[in-house]
């Protein structure tokens, strides 16, 4: 355990597998891309899936996919090398095509929790590892953007978690010190770069890491967001 602040003023938090349930939005999602994406071509299918640690029979990422935290352009890269017809660039463009219209499943009913602690004092933070303008299409979708103080993708100029930067780049932002905000994921490079940054660090287990994953490099670890307002009162010694 970490020394963690008892007066928390900012609140950072991870998209995928932290605001949307991982699951429920990304493996129906890639259920339904990957095989668009190899255009009926069941051998090139299985070397995708593959590649991906994408399990075809299941429906669902591997727990070691690099799509669980790899950025747009990580997964690109490996996709690229797949299919050989298209280049990286060509391959991040599609897929940011496709992801910012992904069937998305919150993992709580975000407008009224994400409302509760703007009302309580905190600033809001997204850092996400996918493209900015996937995660500003999602929080649009999901009716939430305009709650958040700060929005960033892997390509917002700030690099990529697991660097603490991005979250860095939050906390100058909205003036709050790293020691006053908690990071929000649902994966190790999620704590590992709160740890960096200087900030608490809080796992989720709305993506895919079980808690035993994540508890070594968290200061709490939650079954969902939701749980994070009492955590915050508890840290704060209010009742």
């Amino acid at each position: 355990m970490s020394n963690v602040a008892d007066n928390f003023k900012g609140v950072l938090f991870d998209k995928d597998g932290t605001l949307f349930d991982f699951r429920g939005t990304w493996d129906v999602w890639a259920a339904g891309f990957f095989p668009k994406l190899c255009g009926g071509d069941e051998d090139l299918l299985r070397e995708l899936v593959h590649a991906l640690r994408f399990d075809l029979e299941k429906q669902e990422f591997q727990s070691n996919s690099i799509a669980i935290a790899g950025s747009n352009h990580e997964i690109s890269q490996v996709i690229a090398r797949v299919l050989k017809r298209k280049d990286v660039d060509q391959v991040e463009h599609e897929l940011a095509e496709s992801a910012a219209v992904a069937p998305l499943a919150p993992a709580v009913d975000l407008a009224p929790f994400l409302q509760g602690l703007k009302d309580s004092g905190y600033k809001l933070g997204v850092m996400t590892n996918d493209a900015e303008a996937v995660a500003e299409a999602h929080l649009g979708a999901a009716g939430v953007r305009d709650l958040f103080d700060f929005v960033c993708g892997f390509d917002s100029g700030f690099g990529a978690k697991p660097d603490p930067e991005p979250l860095l780049a939050f906390c100058r932002h909205v003036q709050v010190d790293p020691f006053h905000t908690v990071m929000l994921g649902d994966s190790t490079h999620d704590l590992q770069a709160a740890r960096a940054a200087g900030m608490a660090a809080v796992g989720v287990l709305t993506g895919v890491a079980r808690a035993a994953e994540l508890a070594p490099h968290a200061d709490a670890v939650l079954a969902d967001i939701g749980e994070l307002p009492t955590w915050l009162i508890e840290k704060s010694g209010r009742q």
